[in-house]
């Protein structure tokens, strides 16, 4: 599933074949210069994405020590802004992203400025959304970082931080080139995890549409790091002749977007082995117009990086109807079976199972059972009727919500999360969408999210954080008579500010009507081309635009011509991503709502589980820790320790790697959102967070936080 613009001259180089020695992890980050051990080269640590550092001066007998090095402020908070960031530190210097996406460098040892890089400079790029970090990459004389902003990649010296003018046209490569369609300016397409580096290549994978509008397709594709050039495509939605191409209506390539690689992807440089995890194709919700198992979306694939050639797949979804996206890359990591090494991939998911599968084979080491779900009763629609159970390791959060789960904070809270409760469907995991309302559990961010799992080369240990947020999605049916401009607000803006126009609790997504905020024209504006978070809805035809402005200001129907829309495409859309909270506005479930778990994949077996976070108030309540719902992963080093932000009580904790007791915690500027790093400059050993809040309801900040033991002889 190939598409190349010139014969691949790309093979294995046994000079390429080298392995970290010190690290001994098979897939430890090829450089062309000599591994730093002291470094954290690549995204989440190494190109395996074990999250995972040897160094060793910060330990569990001494991290109580731990004070503040250093702070830089990048300036750029806004309302709602976030830094989801796992910065990179290569030979004392230390590379990220700001929350307005400006590329800075800084000295790892004292937090100064050395160059940064405005992506806005001289260009027109709308909406952005995040960006999780940069890429870098060295060749004899050439050090570049390479990182994405809306759709456009960026070279970038890694010196100076200018622009590399032979790097695409100037420096940049726009991503909407080169998906096979002439039509792009009417998709939102970006890039917000970094790519994957493989020797000259650059793979890159994409953030695409999901709601019923058309959406762009999620291909995964290979750039050359010296040109930008296309050098491979693989089609995530397999084309006429491609294998896969039968688990799909015989048109559905040419309708249907998604299946894509958003959460990033890991390299095996020794066997060449690019793998990807993929999420759901388009429309989540309702599949009607997809029928069939849709290969490959919710799948790990395979792919050899120098061709794009596709060497196995496993799909952990068929016809996703939840989103049920992989949410992280795979970690490749080395197991014990039957007293032999095997190296493996280790998948997380969102509904709290991990799938362990050979990394040659792609082969599960665990039993996988194909298990009947229920079928769908909305129109148009078939649910596939099985669903693959790994029966090792046990999941890491609890898989279904009854009325015994439902919170006892308070008489009055449990009594009306019951009566909505039983208005809803939820007696299987699988249960379809519906109209009445269908439990989505352990929730659409949960157990695993994009932070990702770290893994420990020598114990076979994942260790995972996770959420167990209840929330409920309800399908519209797009049949019913409306008024045009109501049926373009359902169609593409229900689903993040609510069939009610109310917005989010968290107030991420805004009430509507713009109007009261923005005149007219200036609304206009900002659903062609989006704002914040917002991306921005180009294929709306001018009539309907206008249609759900007067929608919105809530103008005399008579003015809505009955042409503004065409018939709708879809049979189904949704009223929007709703928690299921009690009175207070915490979850619905009784407690945990958000861990730390300690997973032995030798055995398939939990070691140790611990509760994630805290809600103050209630403590002084006499509430045991809740936990509290988390974005961003943990790092765990040799020094026997784990560390991880990630929770809404905007603390920054060290645990035991082994007993999974908190030895250390801090309070962090505003919500630390990101997958920390840890890096050694000059035999000083230092961890880093990005603290940029925004999420939640939470409020945003700038800063990257570093920490280190003092300077006062009592440490190595």
């Amino acid at each position: 599933m190939r598409v190349s613009s010139r014969p691949s001259c790309l093979r294995k180089s046994a000079a390429l074949l080298t392995l970290s020695l010190f690290l001994l992890i098979p897939e430890a980050c090829h450089r062309s210069v000599d591994d730093n051990p002291g470094d954290w080269p690549v995204y989440l640590g190494d190109a395996g994405a074990s999250h995972y550092s040897a160094l060793t001066q910060i330990s569990r007998d001494n991290v109580d020590r731990l004070e503040l090095a250093w702070t830089y402020q990048a300036g750029e908070a806004a309302k709602s802004s976030q830094i989801q960031c796992n910065p990179l530190i290569i030979g004392g210097r230390l590379y990220a992203t700001s929350p307005g996406l400006k590329a800075f460098c800084l000295d790892a040892a004292t937090g100064k400025e050395t160059w940064t890089f405005d992506p806005r400079e001289g260009r027109d790029l709308g909406s952005v959304g995040v960006n999780r970090g940069v890429v870098y990459w060295e060749h004899d004389q050439a050090r570049r970082i390479f990182y994405s902003v809306g759709h456009l990649f960026f070279a970038l010296d890694a010196d100076s931080g200018r622009l590399v003018a032979s790097f695409g046209e100037g420096g940049q490569v726009d991503l909407r080139l080169g998906l096979g369609i002439n039509d792009f300016e009417g998709l939102s397409l970006n890039s917000t995890t970094p790519a994957a580096v493989y020797q000259d290549l650059l793979i890159v994978g994409t953030r695409v549409g999901e709601g019923p509008g058309r959406a762009a397709p999620g291909h995964i594709r290979a750039f050359d790091a010296n040109t930008g050039e296309i050098r491979w495509t693989f089609h995530t939605i397999p084309r006429p002749g491609e294998a896969g191409y039968e688990t799909w209506p015989p048109e559905a390539w040419k309708y249907t977007g998604g299946a894509n690689s958003w959460a990033g992807m890991t390299v095996d440089h020794r066997r060449g082995i690019v793998f990807a995890s993929t999420g759901s194709p388009t429309f989540d919700f309702w599949g009607g117009r997809r029928k069939g198992q849709n290969l490959y979306g919710n799948c790990v694939l395979a792919i050899d990086a120098g061709t794009g050639e596709l060497r196995w797949h496993f799909q952990t979804v068929h016809h996703d109807l939840w989103d049920r996206d992989l949410p992280a890359p795979p970690n490749l990591v080395t197991v014990t079976r039957d007293g032999q090494s095997v190296d493996a991939v280790a998948q997380i998911t969102k509904w709290g199972f991990v799938f362990l599968l050979d990394r040659e084979t792609g082969d599960p080491l665990f039993p996988v059972e194909e298990t009947p779900v229920p079928a769908s009763d909305l129109k148009g629609e078939e649910a596939w009727p099985t669903q693959p159970i790994p029966q090792k390791p046990p999941p890491f959060s609890r898989q279904s919500f009854t009325e015994a789960d439902v919170t006892n904070i308070s008489p009055s809270s449990r009594e009306a999360v019951l009566a909505r409760f039983r208005q809803i469907r939820s007696s299987d995991r699988f249960e379809p969408p519906s109209t009445q309302g269908t439990l989505i559990f352990p929730g659409y961010d949960g157990g695993g999210e994009w932070g990702g799992a770290a893994s420990e080369p020598y114990t076979g240990r994942l260790y995972v954080n996770s959420n167990e947020m209840p929330w409920i999605l309800t399908m519209v049916s797009t049949d019913e008579a409306e008024l045009p401009g109501a049926e373009v607000y359902k169609i593409h803006c229900a689903g993040c500010h609510g069939s009610k126009r109310l917005g989010d609790a968290h107030g991420n997504n805004p009430p509507l009507p713009l109007e009261k905020i923005y005149p007219r024209d200036e609304t206009r504006d900002v659903i062609r081309r989006g704002k914040g978070r917002m991306l921005g809805l180009p294929q709306l035809s001018a009539q309907a635009t206008e249609a759900v402005i007067d929608f919105l200001s809530g103008s005399d129907p008579a003015r809505v011509p009955t042409w503004a829309v065409p018939p709708p495409k879809i049979r189904y859309t949704f009223t929007g991503y709703n928690r299921f909270l009690d009175l207070e506005g915490n979850p619905a479930i009784k407690p945990p709502w958000g861990q730390l778990t300690a997973i032995d994949l030798n055995q398939g077996s939990i070691v140790w589980q611990v509760p994630l976070g805290e809600f103050e108030e209630l403590t002084r309540r006499g509430v045991p820790q809740t936990g509290a719902e988390n974005y961003g992963g943990p790092i765990v080093t040799a020094g026997g320790l784990l560390f991880i932000g990630a929770t809404r009580d905007q603390k920054f904790r060290a645990f035991d790697r082994d007993t999974g007791k908190v030895l250390w915690e801090t309070q962090l500027p505003a919500g630390g959102y990101a997958t920390p790093a840890t890096y050694s400059v000059a035999g000083r050993q230092y961890i880093v967070i990005a603290a940029g809040g925004g999420k939640m309801g939470t409020p945003s900040g700038d800063s990257y936080v570093a920490f280190a033991l003092p300077h006062d002889g009592k440490d190595p």
